[in-house]
């Protein structure tokens, strides 16, 4: 995320609106209470006129309120807690990437169409797993298995229940929403239980090509590569080189040759560089909600609530022309979809 926000810039000529832009860059180390003391820091101290950012859900629902205390703009380009997304909803925070249940309500309907009927559902039980594992059964249909995981220990453990409980059902599949790390250790699990070929992996957010990569590993036997043939749900992503071939070849150099990630697709520079020429933050807010730029995962719309509606499609972990392994869009599950808590915002323009 950090590559591809330097990469933005660096094409905008390091100014947005016209204007120089200075970049001050915090560590929140994923904790809360540290997520929200750096906030202030850049609040009170740096005073800075943008806060963007913020991958985990629980640090940012800490940070939140010294940033709209202060009528700063938040961009969040990856959290999206329910709760901001409804009742917590303000005009000066936007997403550019989703709400956290979106994708996995996606793969649930996803399910659904190919009639799964009994899942295992996983995911760490923290504010973000919460949402993910809660956007499943808001549209799957079958019979559903809970489960929470507090770390990568414990989400092998977890996987490893699941499979062995998965053996003695039929129809059966396993649905799992795990974040990397803990999205390499469960998709070996996953193979080395002996289920690839045999009860369907779903994921969502636990696949792309630099996790595959590294849960593949340089000698994984042909039988037990882990993240060939999972499908998961995500944003369109890997078409970026298609849409905007400079930049892609731009962003693989500084990433070490690794492939456009889903996170490098929410890098927030773009969706503010017309904004800092208006004076007023009523103005720079409706600016940004015009979501009027060329982004590289395709066009979207914002709700009332400042998150996108977008589209969300199916797409299979295949090998590129090089031999990389990297994600293939192969059919759209939902189209134009928006966040079920927008009716609670209290938001409308």
């Amino acid at each position: 995320m950090r590559n591809s926000f330097e990469l933005a810039l660096d094409h905008l000529g390091r100014k947005i609106g016209g204007l120089p832009v200075e970049v001050i860059y915090e560590d929140d180390q994923q904790k809360p209470d540290v997520g929200k003391q750096k906030t202030e820091k850049l609040i009170e101290s740096d005073k800075v006129d943008f806060v963007v950012g913020y991958i985990w859900s629980n640090v940012l629902l800490a940070s939140l309120k010294p940033v709209l205390d202060a009528q700063t703009f938040l961009i969040s380009a990856n959290a999206g807690p329910s709760q901001i997304a409804g009742e917590l909803c303000s005009p000066f925070f936007f997403s550019t990437s989703w709400q956290n249940d979106q994708t996995p309500q996606a793969m649930g309907d996803y399910m659904n169409q190919k009639g799964v009927k009994t899942a295992f559902l996983i995911g760490p039980n923290y504010a973000a797993g919460k949402d993910m594992l809660a956007g499943v059964q808001a549209t799957f249909k079958g019979q559903r298995d809970r489960r929470g995981a507090d770390q990568v220990a414990g989400a092998a453990r977890l996987l490893r229940r699941a499979v062995e409980g998965a053996r003695g059902a039929s129809p059966m599949r396993c649905s799992c929403s795990i974040r990397a790390p803990p999205a390499c250790s469960s998709s070996t699990q996953y193979a080395q239980a002996g289920l690839k070929g045999q009860i369907p992996l779903y994921t969502a957010f636990t696949i792309d090509a630099i996790v595959a990569a590294a849960a593949e590993g340089p000698r994984a036997r042909r039988s037990r590569r882990p993240a060939m043939g999972q499908r998961p749900a995500q944003r369109r992503q890997q078409e970026i080189r298609r849409r905007l071939p400079r930049q892609a070849q731009d962003l693989r150099r500084r990433s070490t040759a690794r492939s456009p990630t889903t996170p490098s697709a929410s890098s927030t520079a773009r969706s503010w560089r017309s904004t800092a020429t208006s004076p007023r933050r009523t103005a720079c807010a409706t600016e940004m909600r015009k979501a009027n730029y060329a982004s590289v995962r395709g066009p979207y719309k914002y709700g009332n609530n400042h998150f996108p509606i977008q589209n969300f499609y199916l797409q299979d972990v295949v090998k590129d022309a090089d031999g990389n392994l990297t994600l293939k869009t192969v059919a759209t599950i939902v189209k134009d979809s928006q966040d079920q808590f927008h009716d609670k915002c209290p938001m409308k323009w």
